[in-house]
């Protein structure tokens, strides 16, 4: 792929390899995304942001996280932070808990339901994975695709700006 292609149209534009590369990754991620996010609504009534959220947090185990570092991690406001985090309070799904670092502060930790329901989501999505998101692809390209994709999300991370 030419990377220092000039572009004088919108049909060059339009037919840029670079342009057409990254459409493709977005397309795909944007089509797994809907039929992955749709199998969690449809069997564990979830958004696939609150997966990812209990994900976070059963990552972080002990005390919970705050909701500025939930927020940073899905690149999310701190204010669409606390309105999921509100949403899945109301399920049942987390909880709030004080901060024995910061009396001010809470933290979100899961609820044994939000344990519960991020082992079930995960068994759903990890078949979803392996059905729509590897299968169509080599097998022998498999760990060589996924490390890709792991340099790509660490370096856009890395460029993103951190929260105050």
């Amino acid at each position: 792929m030419d990377e220092r292609a000039e572009i004088a149209s919108a049909k060059e534009a339009a037919d840029n390899p670079l342009v057409l590369a990254f459409g493709r990754l977005q397309g795909a991620a944007n089509r797994l995304e809907y039929i992955l996010g749709r199998a969690l609504e449809e069997e564990c009534g979830i958004s696939h942001l609150m997966f990812e959220v209990l994900l976070i947090l059963g990552r972080a185990e002990g005390a919970g996280l705050s909701m500025r570092a939930i927020a940073q991690e899905q690149v999310l406001t701190t204010g669409g932070a606390t309105r999921l985090v509100d949403r899945m309070e109301a399920a049942g799904l987390v909880e709030r808990a004080e901060d024995p670092g910061d009396r001010r502060g809470r933290l979100v930790r899961l609820t044994e339901l939000g344990e519960q329901t991020a082992v079930r989501a995960s068994r759903v999505h990890v078949e979803n994975i392996r059905r729509y998101f590897l299968a169509p692809l080599p097998p022998e390209d498999h760990d060589r695709f996924a490390e890709d994709l792991r340099i790509l999300s660490h370096s856009a991370r890395d460029v993103l700006p951190r929260l105050p």
